[in-house]
């Protein structure tokens, strides 16, 4: 029977970066085009993008270009010309949000429906499946039952993806309108103002403070390190690190981080296998704490928890080094927690104040003073730090050490390859054969001096048989088919092995095989509902028209269209601000004296003069955040209609 394939899909902002995450074990890596991409920061063109694919080619790693926004009217003629470029680039599929996609004249590429569907339920993702997408990112908010449902609802052949590392958006992909409402930058179009990361005031009916400058929708980063194996069982296929803004230190570290859990993995069940060629090595211990991150969180794989928010701070708190000793005029004495830790010149070090927020120190210089003991000279002056003084925890979220360590080559990812050298009338035949049996033989001619030393001759051969030290392949075996030893110079055995190669390389292009786009069901499947509201971003008419022959008989127009002008849901989030503040009626419940008189009534979020107001969906345990569209804002836009009668 064959192996199921695990998918290790890493993220790129450029062909650099994405380069060096094929290097480092991704068996596909996602990048933007030239534009219509969910990070509207991270475009790249087409030259670059083929330069990507044919290094990702040679491990039969695989290159999903992300198309994922959602489009007017007129942009839709040059989104088809850009995925026919990207096409003939030789990307594999598209990651998709806008289905007028479908409606449109495209080139035979896979199409993968993006987080920002919002798939949440088996219907849904049955719908995408049967409307001809392949492969199916998941909601990140949910559970390993929820996703087991899932994959029973689908076809073997299509591959749910879920995201395992990176930055959490605090709602729903594709359910926050919050940052157009305010600023006209629309996340559903690549442009995100980020309203999740600021502080609030958190405040009751009746004006009372609940929470006082907190980041209460600013989430944890996500790590599902542990939760690997369920996620597997659970039918999960392809593991998502988020990180398109992220920096080559990123990338390399944590797709080396996941590459060896999942060949850990891999090892143990041999019912698995990887989707992509090659055996990585690194050159470091993978470490994702290294990294920025907001401490992590499994968010809900395993059910609801209460300590999924980053609420102090967004910024990257990092790891505990030590605490301070003395204050000078212009320098800091710390202790370090372990005696073998070292400070470096431009490392970043941070601190708490007393109002719990997060307070950096650059070091300019650093100078050890005895074991586990160091004088920092700050970048900035010493009295700029707020509360710090003797006794202050303090940690590290830039390691200079760490980060040069990784600008360096750091991965090596080599294909197996077993050699066999035959003569023949004339000469000699070298043949390769790779670990995915493909094969390629190359002959030249030769005269047949026997060799005087045989022992000596033979390991000399073997010898230049195996340099394949600069190419993609390593040799597992090298067989001999000699009638006895012969003498052959060093310069024509090198000759036919870079031959050999070559031909290899060109025999494992020709037997690449891009993966097939999967065919809409016919005739066509019904949608789940009958009726859509802005909720489904549905921003031109072919998307109108997609969703019309599935037979939905209502649709709304995108919020960016700017219909909703009065009070609505800016986000949806499985997030709730009650819970987290141990507010919720659920948890109330059996206490005494508190079960009914804790009610889910609406708060506010205060931020400057921004006010938002929260209404909790306690049955289907919601929380939505409610709004205004701005004046200014809606001005600006140019609003559809696609219904007979307003829903």
């Amino acid at each position: 029977m064959e192996p199921h394939h695990l998918e290790l899909l890493a993220p790129a902002r450029d062909a650099d970066i994405g380069i060096e995450a094929v290097n480092h074990g991704a068996d596909a890596v996602y990048i933007g085009g030239p534009s219509f991409g969910a990070r509207a920061a991270a475009a790249n063109d087409i030259a670059d993008i083929a330069r990507l694919v044919a290094h990702a080619h040679r491990f039969n790693a695989r290159i999903f270009a992300t198309l994922n926004t959602i489009l007017a009217d007129d942009e839709l003629e040059p989104a088809r010309r850009q995925i026919w470029q990207l096409y003939e680039a030789g990307v594999d599929a598209l990651i998709i949000q806008d289905m007028g996609l479908l409606e449109l004249d495209l080139p035979p590429i896979q199409l993968h429906a993006s987080t920002q569907c919002d798939i949440r339920t088996p219907e849904k993702a049955r719908f995408l499946q049967d409307a001809g997408l392949s492969q199916i990112v998941l909601a990140r908010e949910l559970d390993l039952a929820q996703i087991a449902a899932i994959r029973a609802a689908l076809r073997p052949e299509t591959v749910l993806e879920f995201f395992v590392h990176g930055a959490l958006c605090v709602a729903y992909s594709g359910q926050c309108y919050i940052s157009h409402a305010h600023t006209g930058r629309s996340a559903n179009r690549g442009d995100c103002s980020q309203a999740c990361r600021l502080p609030y005031q958190v405040t009751d009916l009746e004006g009372r403070i609940v929470a006082h400058d907190k980041h209460v929708l600013s989430m944890k980063d996500n790590n599902q390190s542990a939760n690997l194996e369920a996620l597997v069982d659970a039918g999960i296929r392809s593991f998502k690190i988020e990180g398109r803004y992220k920096d080559m230190g990123y990338v390399k570290n944590i797709t080396a981080h996941y590459r060896r859990l999942l060949d850990g993995l891999i090892e143990r069940r041999p019912e698995f296998a990887r989707s992509s060629s090659g055996r990585t090595t690194f050159a470091f211990t993978p470490d994702p704490n290294q990294n920025f991150n907001r401490e992590f969180t499994d968010y809900f794989v395993g059910g609801r928890k209460i300590d999924i928010g980053a609420f102090d701070t967004p910024k990257n708190p990092g790891l505990p080094i030590g605490h301070v000793t003395r204050l000078g005029d212009k320098w800091v004495e710390l202790e370090t927690d372990s005696p073998e830790a070292a400070l470096n010149n431009g490392d970043g070090l941070c601190y708490y104040t007393l109002q719990k927020e997060l307070a950096g120190l650059a070091i300019n210089r650093a100078e050890r003073t005895g074991e586990g003991r160091w004088r920092v000279f700050p970048r900035d002056p010493l009295a700029s730090f707020k509360d710090l003084r003797v006794g202050t925890q303090v940690n590290r979220n830039r390691d200079m050490a760490w980060l040069r360590m990784l600008e360096k080559p750091s991965a090596e990812r080599r294909i197996g390859v077993w050699l066999r050298l035959a003569e023949t009338a004339d000469g000699f035949a070298l043949t390769l054969t790779d670990a995915d049996g493909v094969s390629a033989t190359v002959t030249a001619a030769h005269g047949k001096e026997a060799a005087k030393d045989a022992a000596r001759a033979e390991a000399t051969l073997r010898d230049h048989l195996g340099k394949l030290g600069t190419t993609v392949f390593e040799a597992m075996d090298i067989g001999l088919d000699l009638a006895q030893p012969w003498f052959l110079p060093a310069s024509f055995v090198n000759a036919l092995r870079r031959d050999a190669v070559a031909a290899l390389e060109t025999a494992r292009a020709r037997a690449y095989a891009r993966p097939p786009r999967a065919q809409p069901v016919d005739p066509p499947a019904a949608y789940p509902e009958d009726s859509l509201s802005y909720l489904a971003n549905v921003y031109n008419h072919r998307a109108r028209d997609f969703y019309a022959k599935h037979g939905v008989k209502m649709i709304a127009a995108a919020y960016e269209s700017h219909e909703e002008t009065g009070e609505a849901s800016l986000m949806i989030t499985k997030h709730c601000v009650r819970y987290s503040l141990s507010l919720c009626p659920k948890q109330a419940k059996g206490v005494t004296g508190v079960q009914g008189t804790v009610r889910a009534a609406p708060l506010a979020l205060v931020n400057g003069s921004e006010k938002l107001t929260l209404r909790f969906d306690c049955k289907r345990c919601e929380m939505h955040v409610m709004g205004k569209l701005k004046p200014a804002v809606a001005k600006s836009g140019v609003p559809l209609t696609f219904y007979r009668t307003r829903p």
